[in-house]
Formats: structure tokens, C-alpha cells, sequence
């Protein structure tokens, strides 16, 4: 059994890390994957940092290293260089007693009849990036940040056609009609019906514009519809727009009390997403292990 599911099959809280481009940002660069070649030791810093501050789980800087985001930059063919780099970035600061997540986002396109992409364009730029995570030595893939079904169902079939390790899938939701959906409409507990069907070994949710203690809503919504781990990064606060930026206000101590939520609504691995600092997970992780 792959050690992220030996950890939760023995009653573990897993601590994850927190935002990564929101640490570039704060480092002087703008969030992307280029930045595992070329400033390297600064992604490996930011690894550090969340490693030393107790995160059990360090998820790779290649959120948007896939073809059809990379075209966007010119840069569709560098997709295994990118992606291999982010993981020995990452597994240089995991060591021997973390693990490495390789972390999977959207393509950024819609599929038809929303936008102009077919299914197996994505399916394609899936597997291209989930083989080049596995062939670099990832424990697990985390899927996450997706706010459509279909592309998530995608993004799943590609881990598992390129490797049997361990997948995680994350839907982000918003406030909608006195409860919490998807960009298209879906609830939690669709979700986490239609991730576990598609193949999810753990499902969750990140990110989105809810703060961490209606996460921990969405999180009990996911828990009373499937029986898998469930997984949840929330953002330091509900985003909101100051000057033309996105800000998120929480200090450490506010959100660990919503990240506890997310645990105690039955959430095994909680960490952070936007606005999370290597000082929001050292209470995270200092409190599951209490």
C-alpha cells in the first residue's frame, strides 16, 4: 500500500504545505512552474520552509504544467523539463519523512459547449503531464483547483492510465443559493459522488472563494457522500479585491481554527492554498500532532 493511504488507514492527520505562488509573489516572482529551472533555489526555499514548518506532504510547483496552459507562453514543449524539475525540487526538501504530491491543475480552456477544446485534447495534456510526474518519482498525484467534473474525470483516467500510484481530486466551490457549488452548478456531495466513480482513491476540496470555516461546511457535505479520505487546503480567508490585487487577510491563529474544522468534519489531510504562509502550517501541523 502506498504510504500516503498507510498514513490515513492508521488514523493520521496529514499535514499538507501551503500556497506556493502566493510565496513567489512574496519572493518578488510571478507564481509559475518556469521558475523550477529557472530560479530553482527559490522554489526549493519556498519546499524548505514548508518542510521545516511540519508539512508532511509537499506538493510540486507545477500546477499549470500542462501542454495546453504552456502553449499559452510558448512554452508547450517543455512540459516533462518543467514538471521533472518540480519534482526533485520538491523531493530535495521532502528527505526521507515527507512525501512528494504531484500537483495537477486545470488546463485553463473549456471543453465544448463552452469553450472550443474536445475531451481528448485534454485527456492528452493530462497524461503527458501525469507521466512525466510518475517517471520523476512522485508518491501521489493532487489533482486540484478543478470546477468541472468532466476535466476532473480527465485529469483521473490520466493518473491512472500512466501509473497505479495514489490519486487525490479537489473541486473548488463558491457561496451560491444558501449553499456551495461549483462554477457549473455542482454540489459537494455530486462531487464527491462523481470523483469516487471516476476513480478518486481521495476527494476534497481547495481554493475557491469560501474561507476556511465554510470549507469545513463543504467538507461534512463531501463526507456524508462517500466513505473515501477526504482532503481539504483552504485559502487564508475568503479572497477579496484591494487596489487591483487579491488579498486574504487570516492571520495563522484565525485559520487554523477553520482548518481544524475541516479536520473535525472528517477531513484527514488538511493543508493551505492561496494566502497560506509556512507559518499558517507549523499551527497546523503542531495541532495534529498534539
Amino acid at each position: 500500500m502506498a504510504a500516503i493511504l498507510e498514513w490515513i488507514e492508521a488514523g493520521r492527520t496529514v499535514a499538507l504545505d501551503g500556497g506556493m505562488g502566493s510565496q513567489l509573489i512574496a519572493r518578488g516572482l510571478k507564481g509559475g512552474e518556469h521558475w523550477n529551472l529557472e530560479r530553482p533555489e527559490v522554489v526549493r526555499a519556498i519546499h524548505q520552509d514548508y518542510r521545516a514548518a511540519g508539512a508532511a506532504v509537499l506538493l510540486t510547483n507545477t500546477f499549470g504544467a500542462n501542454r495546453l496552459n504552456l502553449a499559452r507562453q510558448g512554452q508547450q514543449d517543455r512540459v516533462a523539463d518543467f514538471n521533472r524539475a518540480g519534482v526533485a525540487l520538491a523531493r530535495q526538501a521532502a528527505g526521507d519523512a515527507a512525501l512528494v504530491a504531484g500537483d495537477i491543475g486545470p488546463v485553463g480552456e473549456f471543453m465544448e459547449p463552452y469553450g472550443d477544446r474536445q475531451p481528448e485534447e485534454l485527456l492528452d495534456a493530462f497524461t503527458e503531464q501525469a507521466s512525466a510526474l510518475a517517471s520523476a518519482g512522485v508518491d501521489f498525484f493532487l489533482i486540484e483547483t478543478l470546477t468541472v467534473l468532466e476535466e476532473a474525470g480527465l485529469a483521473i483516467r490520466a493518473c491512472r492510465q500512466v501509473s497505479r500510484l495514489p490519486v487525490a481530486a479537489a473541486m473548488s466551490f463558491d457561496p451560491a443559493g444558501g449553499g456551495y457549488r461549483t462554477l457549473m452548478g455542482k454540489t459537494p456531495e455530486q462531487c464527491a459522488r462523481a470523483l469516487e466513480d471516476a476513480g478518486a482513491d481521495i476527494v476534497g476540496t481547495n481554493c475557491g472563494t469560501v474561507s476556511p470555516a465554510q470549507m469545513a461546511e463543504i467538507a461534512a457535505r463531501m463526507r456524508a457522500a462517500t466513505a473515501l479520505p477526504l482532503l481539504c487546503e483552504a485559502n487564508a480567508g475568503a479572497p477579496r479585491m484591494e487596489g487591483g490585487a487579491v488579498r486574504y487577510e487570516q492571520t495563522p491563529g484565525e485559520w487554523l481554527a477553520g482548518a481544524l474544522a475541516c479536520r473535525d468534519a472528517g477531513a484527514q489531510l488538511v493543508g493551505g492554498c492561496c494566502g497560506t504562509t509556512p507559518a499558517h502550517i507549523r499551527l497546523l501541523a503542531e495541532a495534529v500532532a498534539r
